[in-house]
């Protein structure tokens, strides 16, 4: 399905936020019953000389919105994460994505990262992804996909509900042994390694208010359903929520690179509500 009107950037705003040294920023985007406001907030793990984890900047267009985290312990994560991100938008946003397309940059990208990391090592690398991509103007349908154990959340306010969307690519989600010194909630499928054989798809809808959370498992793993729905449901700006979630995990015991990307869909109502509370005295 071809979108009926581009979903371009309306405003963005860029800050650093300081609590805990993490990094957020936020971006709207109109659509054609109300708007998107995106919201991304990363932290580097305490025991990493850098953030292996890559995000989508927001600064694009609204189309796809991707979180890749370079697989630990493999050579140049940081870079296997950066070049699947841009790979995935290179790929993918000129265009609306369907799961097909989907697998293909996926491989694409599994041979650009593979090829890349051979020019500086013989060591390999990876990084696992999930993204999201509204389907039409009025982004109620979406496409997600994910390669590993990224993870896709939907949050429903009316209802306090929190849905994973994805399912890990673990070994022990699929069955297989893991390799000697792992475990059976490692990673099995990944890009960059030769891993994968394409990209899991699905798609799902979005009702007004509601939203998707794009994140790394130094999130995930770190969150319990009450974390998610208490901070999720505070009357913040998403920016200090995405913000919110990422020192949760980190204050329950994370110490690898987190990621989350909050993607809200808004109806005219909630616009014109946001609109009046930035403009009043």
């Amino acid at each position: 399905m071809a979108l009926l009107t581009p979903i371009e950037p309306e405003r963005a705003t860029r800050s650093q936020l300081a609590s805990r040294g993490i990094a957020a920023s936020e971006a709207t985007y109109p659509t054609a019953s109300g708007r998107l406001v995106a919201a991304v907030a990363s932290s580097c793990g305490p025991h990493h000389d850098a953030n292996e984890d890559t995000h989508s900047t927001l600064a694009g267009s609204g189309r796809l919105f991707v979180v890749a985290d370079g697989v630990g312990g493999g050579a140049m994560a940081q870079l296997a994460s950066r070049l699947l991100v841009a790979h995935l938008h290179d790929a993918l946003q000129p265009r609306t994505p369907d799961a097909a397309s989907v697998a293909a940059a996926m491989l694409d990208a599994d041979r650009v990262i593979a090829a890349a990391i051979a020019r500086a090592t013989h060591l390999p690398g990876a990084a696992t992804v999930a993204l999201c991509a509204p389907l039409d103007a009025a982004a109620a349908s979406w496409l997600i996909g994910w390669v590993g154990d990224c993870r896709v959340y939907r949050w429903s306010p009316a209802a306090s509900r929190l849905e994973c969307l994805t399912r890990d690519d673990s070994f022990g989600q699929l069955r297989e042994a893991p390799p000697p010194g792992g475990s059976a909630d490692d990673p099995a499928r990944m890009v960059g390694n030769g891993a994968t054989d394409g990209a899991n798809c699905a798609l799902h809808t979005l009702a007004p208010r509601e939203l998707l959370a794009v994140c790394s498992d130094g999130v995930h793993k770190h969150l319990d359903a009450a974390d998610w729905r208490r901070l999720l449901a505070e009357p913040r700006p998403l920016a200090q929520r995405c913000q919110a979630l990422v020192a949760r995990a980190r204050a329950n015991g994370s110490g690898d690179d987190a990621t989350l990307l909050l993607v809200e869909r808004q109806g005219r109502e909630r616009q014109r509500a946001a609109a009046a509370q930035r403009t009043s005295p």
